[in-house]
């Protein structure tokens, strides 16, 4: 496979130059009259036949190629090529020196261009690989300026359109004074003006098709960038900035993507160590209770697989982000964070509640919302502790307004809640407690619906509906592990006994 070689492009282009020189040889230069336009024609298309053979078959894979040096290349090779071209015209139809410079400048300047244009096409060809891809994040290959090169560009078209017309413009007016004749008739001034258009047309051409597709591939990569920078600003700090080339933006990129990943190590530092504190409080608040340890665990994934079916709706998606997603999976543990501050003959009374008990059981929600406003006081504002603070407070509201603490109704209960509270029920339904056996998936499910716009919000029942294969995969998975914990538990009282 010949890499970064677009064989079609390539003839096309190579014949466009051909075309090009042989109708300005040909047509429209005035003072070639030793040589008929079907001579000119010969003569340029074996040339040009000979040159694109080497091109295609002995150079389409050679290292220019590979590391994209086309316009070198291909400058070097219609140099190559016009040389044995000038050499022939100066012996056998006695051409003066100018015009053998002419043609040795005229298809050398073909080379650059048609060189360059293959380079900035490649060059896009290969982003469209990168994106489709793993785009790199590392320099590769040598450092070159991408304003020295923008700069080297402009100021060679100029100096060639400047020095291909001054050329042109000598050459004419030799021409006319050796040939007087056709100033006083017209012929000449018309042949002088056609060539000067010509040439302008060519290079004009030429000139803004190497800036159109310089533009275009800077544009694409500033682009990309900026998606990047984009998905970054929404919270996905593992996405990194495409590094296209070694220059200017290509190191702008490198430098960026250095500070995400020292960025990326620090969050991922405290993440680690709010996930710790999570655990530890969520621990230490379900070791004064009947619950097990496993409760946390399910109750989490149940909250993550409604928010993730509820996001595919379109009432939901702009709240329900992967970021907010995986915030709610982080802050479920702390539900029942505030039963730390419940008297254990409250908490652990294995019969039904009183009245006066049950009132105090009702003030776990306020008591755990309120230990996080003060975390908030001290370590300052964040989303996860307010994702926390509106579960703790939130998740025993019912839908019809007949919850607990505030007595909210539908939508005035945070979405958090919302999903809280249903897999809070669920949960406690289908786990065995001192007061009441474990029911079946079955039975807890109709329990639920039962509640659907009155205990529950009608959407979540709806989305709990739609994953219960995944509630009874996680109950399975989990009550198993909290099982295996138990009888692992018992064996070692019954050995250390």
């Amino acid at each position: 496979m010949k890499r970064n070689y677009d064989a079609s492009l390539t003839v096309k282009m190579y014949l466009l130059a051909a075309a090009l020189f042989a109708i300005y040889g040909g047509r429209v230069c005035p003072m070639l009259e030793t040589l008929t336009i079907k001579e000119v024609a010969l003569h340029v298309s074996i040339t040009f036949a000979l040159l694109l053979f080497v091109r295609h078959f002995l150079l389409s894979n050679s290292q220019w190629v590979q590391t994209l040096q086309f316009a070198k290349l291909d400058t070097l090779a219609f140099f190559i090529a016009s040389v044995p071209l000038a050499a022939y015209y100066n012996l056998g139809a006695d051409f003066p020196l100018d015009s053998n410079l002419k043609v040795l400048f005229g298809m050398t300047l073909f080379g650059f261009f048609t060189g360059t244009i293959l380079q900035l096409n490649a060059k896009n060809a290969q982003f469209d690989v990168l994106n489709q891809t793993s785009q790199a994040t590392q320099l590769r290959g040598e450092r070159q300026s991408l304003v020295r090169q923008m700069i080297a560009l402009v100021v060679l078209l100029l100096s060639t359109l400047t020095l291909m017309l001054l050329l042109i413009a000598l050459k004419d007016i030799f021409w006319l004074e050796h040939n007087p004749q056709l100033v006083l008739d017209g012929t000449g001034k018309i042949s002088v003006i056609k060539e000067f258009l010509y040439i302008a047309a060519i290079l004009g051409g030429y000139a803004i098709t190497i800036m159109l597709l310089w533009t275009k591939l800077m544009k694409r990569v500033l682009l990309s960038q900026e998606c990047s920078l984009l998905e970054i600003a929404k919270g996905d700090i593992n996405t990194r900035l495409p590094v296209f080339e070694n220059n200017e933006l290509g190191s702008m990129a490198v430098l960026t993507n250095q500070m995400l990943d020292v960025l990326q190590s620090s969050q991922d530092e405290v993440k680690t160590t709010r996930d710790v504190a999570i655990t530890s409080l969520a621990a230490l608040a379900e070791s004064r209770d009947n619950e097990t340890g496993a409760h946390i665990i399910r109750t989490q994934e149940y909250v993550k697989a409604l928010a993730c079916h509820m996001a595919q709706q379109t009432k939901f998606e702009q709240q329900l982000t992967p970021n907010y997603i995986d915030l709610l999976y982080k802050s479920a543990p702390l539900h029942d964070v505030g039963k730390v501050g419940i008297p254990d003959a409250v908490l652990l009374k294995p019969g039904k509640l009183t009245e006066e008990e049950f009132e105090i059981m009702k003030q776990h929600p306020t008591i755990g919302a309120s230990a996080l406003s003060i975390a908030e006081q001290h370590l300052g504002s964040s989303s996860f502790l307010q994702v926390a603070k509106e579960i703790s407070l939130s998740h025993h509201e019912k839908w019809n307004g007949s919850g607990y603490p505030n007595g909210l109704q539908g939508e005035q209960i945070p979405l958090s809640g919302r999903l809280m509270a249903l897999a809070d029920v669920y949960d406690a339904l289908i786990s065995k407690r001192v007061y009441k056996p474990a029911f079946s998936h079955e039975k807890a499910k109709a329990i639920i619906i039962e509640g659907k716009g009155q205990h529950f919000d009608p959407q979540v029942v709806d989305a709990f509906l739609a994953t219960e294969a995944q509630f009874v995969s996680i109950a399975s998975r989990y009550q198993d592990m909290a099982n295996h914990n138990d009888n692992q538990a018992k064996s070692d009282r019954i050995q250390f006994a």
